[in-house]
């Protein structure tokens, strides 16, 4: 069944129109005009693994700077780990289940409908000149209004941080218009680069460092994996200092609210493409001169949802109705108290080949994950495994691990229906709690909150029929024995025809 345009945006939303709540917006950034620039940066595949977090094999000085003379929030999240879910957050405000963009761009999947409010054409409409640099992907791409998007040539294989400042330069110094810039640079993304363009000038080789502790596991080639996501790591930062020199040279840096943060976490076991820390857990760094309070850290729960909410008030918009994020200003402002109990995030699919839906909600010291396949393998696992391991390896390297990490992975490959992790007293997520009766009042706290969040948000998963057809879909693109990459996608036409029977309330 397919729902009208006014039942979509009730569902996702509660408003009428797009259009009625975009204007509103709009009609307010006209009246109550503030010259505050956007300069968003992003960075590919990374979890906070940055010195000024505290990690000992990097130094990432121009980032630790930016922290020093701004705001560094020590829990923040996306919503999904996989670069176009996650982008959709930032972008719109919403969680992906809201906004349709469950998994890659390149893959064919997509927003449910173009005209979902987003902060470029927000910040447009108000006479903002727009701009981006590296990759959108979201789809559709049209439904974000740039006056400049410059693409970089060679893929994930091009880390020329130094051409990132220049253009960046370009385009601020274009206009006397105010500006929403977004940054995006390749690194960390696979490959995982040792060096390019000379940076970093001492690259980080495998006695240098350990494995990323979530991983749990070590051998020669993690060793080597790791040593050169900390060399992408380094050459990110020196790409960042360049642009924010670029800012200061163009004398706009005392006009404009930086926000950094990377797109989700490493791609890496137990990271990238999980709802585990390593996956869903990102730095997030702020500067806004002269409305903060400097060298501050922050340990509330943030999502990449409150994004959008907090580049709308620093403009000076009206906030947009039915977001489900809040404004980061008044934490960046340093004030305490009032601030949400718990947060959420949710995992749907990659590409077509790893499709294993969670939902998950943590508080001030645990966290809950519902796998709504549970019992069934994981086709992540393999997906993942395969990148750093030959054909039967890994079973060798488990057969040698500590018990807890051998029941770690099989939870990886074929999950319960329910994982509880006390993230103060292991961190990594080793330990699965949910059948220890001891821990049982947290376990259902947490079952009730996650099951609200996900009535008031309209997950459409809720609806088993929803879950079936769309692993139907999923399973569809195999049935020749050839995987087809950009099949049309029909859930946007089925996710919330189920709510105007009442299934989903």
């Amino acid at each position: 069944m397919r729902m009208d345009r006014r039942t979509f945006l009730r569902s996702t939303l509660g408003l009428t129109t797009a259009s009625v709540f975009a204007s509103r917006a709009l009609q307010s950034a006209a009246a109550k005009p503030r010259r505050w620039n956007i300069l968003l940066i992003t960075s590919e595949d990374n979890g906070p693994h940055l010195s000024c977090y505290g990690d000992p094999y990097v130094k990432t000085p121009h980032l630790d700077a930016l922290a020093a003379r701004g705001v560094r929030f020590s829990n923040a999240y996306v919503t999904q780990a996989g670069c176009s879910p996650s982008r959709s957050s930032i972008f719109t405000g919403l969680y992906t289940h809201q906004n349709g963009q469950i998994g890659l761009a390149t893959h064919g999947l997509r927003m449910y409908r173009k005209d979902t409010p987003n902060i470029f054409r927000l910040l447009k409409e108000a006479g903002y000149a727009t701009g981006v640099i590296g990759k959108i992907h979201v789809n559709p791409e049209s439904a974000f209004p740039l006056d400049r998007h410059w693409r970089r040539k060679g893929g994930f294989g091009n880390r020329d941080v130094r051409w990132e400042a220049k253009t960046a330069g370009e385009f601020i110094s274009a206009s006397d218009k105010p500006f929403l810039l977004m940054v995006n640079y390749n690194d960390a993304h696979r490959p995982f680069i040792r060096q390019q363009h000379n940076l970093p000038a001492k690259p980080l080789g495998p006695e240098d460092v350990k494995v990323l502790p979530e991983i749990g596991l070590d051998t020669p080639t993690l060793r080597q994996n790791t040593a050169n996501y900390y060399n992408c790591m380094s050459r990110l930062d020196s790409g960042v200092g360049m642009l924010l020199k670029t800012l200061a040279r163009t004398g706009k840096a005392d006009t404009t609210l930086v926000i950094y943060l990377g797109d989700h976490g490493a791609d890496i076991l137990r990271g990238k493409r999980t709802s585990y820390e390593g996956g869903v857990k990102i730095p997030l760094i702020i500067s806004w001169p002269g409305r903060m309070k400097r060298r501050q850290v922050r340990d509330e729960l943030v999502s990449t949802v409150d994004l959008m909410p907090t580049i709308l008030a620093a403009v000076g918009a009206e906030a947009v109705a039915g977001l489900p994020g809040r404004s980061l200003a008044p934490l960046v402002r340093g004030e305490r108290g009032g601030w949400r109990k718990y947060l959420f995030t949710e995992y749907h699919l990659h590409s077509g080949h790893n499709f294993y839906p969670q939902r998950t909600v943590r508080n001030g010291r645990y966290k809950l994950v519902l796998n709504l396949l549970a019992g069934r393998v994981n086709p992540g696992y393999a997906f993942t495994n395969d990148r750093f391991f030959e054909p039967g390896e890994i079973e060798s390297v488990l057969k040698k691990s500590p018990a807890h990490i051998r029941r770690a992975y099989e939870i990886l490959r074929v999950a319960p229906k329910y994982e509880l992790y006390d993230l103060k007293a292991d961190p990594c997520e080793f330990h699965n709690l949910a059948e220890k009766s001891e821990h049982g009042a947290v376990l259902d706290e947490l079952k009730t909150a996650l099951a609200d969040w996900r009535r008031r948000t309209k997950d459409p998963l809720l609806d088993s029929g929803a879950l079936k057809r769309l692993k139907a879909e999923v399973d569809s693109r195999w049935k020749t024995g050839k995987y087809k990459k950009n099949m049309n996608w029909k859930y946007p036409t089925y996710f919330f025809a189920a709510e105007s029977k009442g299934a989903v309330r």
